[in-house]
């Protein structure tokens, strides 16, 4: 990159003149653009400005300093020849601050007018315009008069920065997004203005103006921050010293936290993984043994007394075969947190280089580590872990904490074998044949083989022995041949004897052979195992989870799989409420009331328990029990979830239904009761001349109205009967032909309708009165809503009585295999598309946008009865245009067969 020498404006040497333009220097911008620096303002080649710099002065209150320095800045910029240009600055009276401004180009502000009164605003366009290399701008949380460009100064100082306008600013730490609610819990005081904490991180750079709350508090007292009628109650409010104490902290905290974020950036960036000891921070490393919980307050107070962060990282082996269960590190999980500290898993084989690694990934300066339970003979052969970190932590300080298990010296535990009882037995058999086999060889073949191929012989048999049979085998097998090798191949012959040292090593070497094998039979058995152990549970696992996810009823399932593949005789569910225990779901006889009546007590939290009862089972079975704990927990969550989403479905539905019978009967209630009343009042009126025929029509259209309301009222009360399960079908035999002719009779307006219904049709098993209430609602609806235009009546015969020219329904019936089914057939509009269903359901009037009467629950009651008969009612469209409904009932013969 070729580099320009460089001269300030007013810089002596070089012959250059005071404004003289300083030489251009080419880098390349993000690998696109070109860049050249004039002064303190950098341009694109491309004539476009590079985004501005933003430097803010951070303060804990007001008065500490901030504009002062601010415009001490702004000064030294202006000497060094920047073009600085004041937009605004607010001094709230104070002198020493407002001399600052002289000096410095100041924009004039804008006036707004807001509630009668005029307030004076950064003018942000004139600011643009006048484009100087850095704009000076005051208090950046600030709320702009309403009217103004932008909501918030710091949207404006957003818009000088995109213009590439550096920007010098001030904000104190109460106005910070993040610290408003902790600050407003120290002072009292809500702060209304805020800045978002990330605008604040953006900025290139970030100063903190800091005094001491005395030194604050003594320049308060003095007028410097101000008028002199508000020092008294400043300082009595705000301004005490322990809030001042506390907002210099929070101050001080935020710039460290972000200086500490810039320094992980630049560690990451440059690839350093050494530690840096720029500030404390203390990695505690545990098991999950029984001292963690020691180790974790241990290095608490190691944390306090150092001012540092509080890491605990618990390292989990690759393999996921042994380790500490999820109850017991979710235990310590918790107690991290209670201390204040956070909690991190790492996964890694060699445990001290991955917890070195996560160390020095933190940038940690202290370690702690609990004291090996190794003994010293076992530390001969391994170091331990703490040895092992303390050789390799180079500047990382480690802490050796002693706890109760250290001093319980080595924990020997003899665990069961893991080869089966008859690979053992053929071991012991083979021990003792393999050897006599070979040393029947051996005896007859003496004058052909040589005392090396006996060896190797008996070598080989202490290697067979100690595959199939493991550990005690193969060291009886040892013992054996090298007594057998002893008494019949070495001098003297027939003899126990051990004459040379030669015969004393070989039996030495075979037994280390043999205890050698068996150690590698016996790893590779129990890794075996505990793989098989550990697919086992996975698919446990796998099973619990799917019957949570996809089973109609989860938890009582998921109890049931729990009892099979354990073999229990019950498994309850247990939950503590009140101080009571409640058994809150249960498979098998004799559940658990109380966790104590149970022979394995899962706990699941400290209210929610898994009661067990059978057997005892194996502490093996401890990891999977607590998985399937958690997922029983999960599932009665989802349980009570399921039950209170259907409730609520169930009160949306019934406030919906509640809304629906309300605007729909409210209507068809009132409508006959106002014909009635109506009607009556005129036959009562003495005033009012009736003539026969009037008073003829006024009681036929109470009767007709009141037939309506009659017909509304069985409605209303039959909708009720089927919602709570109270209709009791009485079935037999009965023909379509009888039941359409009743229907028929109760409907006036059956002149339009046309009946082929055939006598000779099978019987159906219905109920004579809900199939007739049935067919009469099918009809009816048909009539009302299967209307292509008002009916055309005509005088037939001459006498004055009115018939249809056409009937408008059409009724026909047909028998089909072990059915019959009756269609009521209208020409009218339809349904619209993908409604078939949905015309059943209660109060749908689908399409409808007429006077017709009715509140929509006929062909709703009409499903019912049906269903309750157990046949079937579906709507079709009619071809042609219209809708057919279809009711189907089996032939009586046929049910009665």
């Amino acid at each position: 990159m070729p580099l320009a020498r460089s001269v300030e404006p007013g810089a002596r040497g070089g012959g250059q003149a005071p404004d003289a333009v300083v030489y251009a220097f080419l880098a390349r911008l993000d690998g696109h653009a070109e860049v050249r620096r004039h002064g303190e303002h950098t341009v694109r080649v491309d004539g476009k400005r590079k985004r501005g710099e933003l430097r803010i002065y951070l303060g804990s209150a007001p008065g500490v300093g901030k504009t002062f320095a601010m415009l001490g800045e702004a000064h030294r910029r202006r000497e060094r020849g920047t073009d600085v240009v004041v937009g605004l600055v607010e001094t709230h009276g104070r002198e020493k601050t407002a001399r600052l401004l002289d000096g410095l180009e100041q924009l004039p502000r804008t006036a707004f007018g807001h509630r009668g009164v005029e307030f004076g605003e950064m003018d942000i366009d004139a600011l643009l315009a006048r484009a100087p290399e850095v704009a000076v701008v005051d208090e950046l949380a600030h709320t702009n008069v309403p009217g103004s460009r932008n909501v918030k100064r710091w949207e404006d100082v957003e818009e000088l920065l995109d213009a590439g306008i550096d920007v010098l600013s001030t904000v104190n730490v109460q106005h910070l997004e993040s610290l408003n609610d902790v600050v407003q819990r120290i002072t009292g005081v809500a702060q209304r203005e805020t800045v978002p904490d990330e605008v604040v991180r953006r900025a290139e750079q970030v100063e903190l103006v800091d005094i001491t709350p005395e030194a604050l508090r003594r320049r308060l007292a003095h007028g410097n921050v101000y008028a002199a009628h508000k020092i008294d109650a400043a300082l009595g409010n705000y301004f005490r010293l322990g809030n001042l104490t506390a907002l210099r902290e929070l101050a001080l905290l935020w710039v460290a936290d972000q200086v500490d974020v810039a320094l992980q950036r630049y560690r990451t960036e440059q690839h350093i993984t050494d530690t840096w000891e720029t500030r404390e921070r203390v990695v505690a490393a545990i098991t999950g043994g029984n001292e963690s919980e020691t180790l974790i307050r241990r290095a608490r107070r190691i944390a306090v007394r150092a001012g540092a962060d509080l890491m605990v990282v618990h390292i989990m082996r690759g393999d996921g075969l042994t380790g500490a269960s999820p109850q017991v590190v979710g235990k310590l999980r918790k107690i991290t947190e209670d201390v204040g500290a956070t909690f991190h898993t790492v996964v890694g084989d060699d445990v001290p280089t991955a917890l070195l690694d996560f160390a020095r990934g933190v940038n940690a300066t202290q370690l702690v580590l609990g004291t090996s339970r190794r003994s010293r003979l076992a530390r001969v052969f391994d170091e331990g872990i703490g040895a092992a970190v303390i050789q390799s932590s180079g500047p990382i300080d480690v802490h050796m904490v002693t706890h109760a298990e250290s001093r319980r010296g080595p924990r020997w535990t003899v665990g069961r074998n893991p080869l089966t009882r008859g690979r053992v037995l053929l071991g012991w058999a083979l021990a003792v044949l393999l050897p006599l086999a070979v040393t029947g060889l051996g005896v007859l073949s003496r004058d052909d083989l040589t005392f090396s191929t006996d060896l190797i012989g008996f070598f080989l048999v202490t290697v067979v022995v100690a595959l199939v049979g493991g550990l005690g085998p193969a060291v009886g097998a040892a013992l054996f041949g090298a007594g057998l090798l002893n008494f019949f191949f070495t001098p003297p012959y027939y003899s126990l004897a051990v004459a040379t040292p030669e015969n004393l090593i070989t039996l030495l070497a075979m037994l280390t052979v043999a205890v050698l094998v068996a150690l590698v039979v016996d790893r590779a058995a129990r890794l075996a195992e505990q793989g098989a152990r550990a697919r086992t549970e996975a698919a446990l696992l796998a099973s619990y989870a799917r019957t949570v996810l996809t089973s109609p009823y989860p938890l009582a399932r998921l109890l049931e799989k729990v009892r099979e593949n354990f073999g229990l005789e019950s498994v309850a569910l247990l939950e503590r409420r009140g101080g009571e225990w409640e058994r809150v779901a249960c498979v098998g006889p004799r559940p658990c009331d109380e966790p104590d009546e149970a022979d394995a007590d899962v706990p699941v939290t400290s209210d929610v328990h898994l009661a067990l009862r059978g057997r005892t089972l194996p502490a093996g079975d401890q990891r999977a029990l607590e998985a399937a704990a958690g997922q029983a927990l999960m599932a009665l969550r989802q349980q009570r979830m399921a039950a209170e989403t259907a409730d609520a479905q169930r009160r949306a539905e019934t406030t919906e239904l509640r809304t629906a019978l309300l605007s729909a009967v409210g209507h068809d209630l009132r409508t006959p009761l106002t014909s009635i009343k109506a009607a009556i009042g005129s036959l009562r009126d003495d005033t009012l001349p009736l003539s026969p025929e009037d008073t003829e029509e006024l009681l036929e259209t109470v009767e007709v109205s009141a037939d309506r309301l009659a017909g509304l009222i069985d409605n209303l009360l039959d909708s009720s009967r089927l919602a709570t399960g109270a209709v009791r079908p009485v079935l037999r035999a009965v023909t379509f032909d009888e039941v359409v002719a009743r229907a028929l009779a109760g409907i006036d307006d059956r002149r339009l309708v046309s009946v082929d219904v055939g006598e000779q049709l099978p019987q159906v098993r219905a109920d004579v009165g809900l199939l007739e209430r049935v067919v009469a609602n099918v009809i009816d609806n048909a009539l009302r809503h299967g209307r292509l235009s008002p009916r055309r009546l005509v005088d037939v015969d001459g006498d004055g009585a009115i018939t249809a020219d056409e009937p408008e329904v059409a009724v026909r019936a047909s028998a089909y295999g072990d059915r019959v089914e009756l269609r009521v057939v209208d020409h009218g509009r339809g349904l619209p598309k993908n409604t078939a269903d949905a015309v059943f359901a209660p109060f749908q009037r689908l399409g409808d946008r007429d006077s017709t009467p009715g509140v929509g629950l006929g062909l709703s009651v009409a499903k019912g009865f049906v269903d309750a008969m157990g046949g079937t009612i579906v709507a079709e469209d009619t071809p042609g245009g219209g809708l057919t409904i279809v009711i189907s009932l089996p032939v009586a013969e046929v049910a009665v067969a």
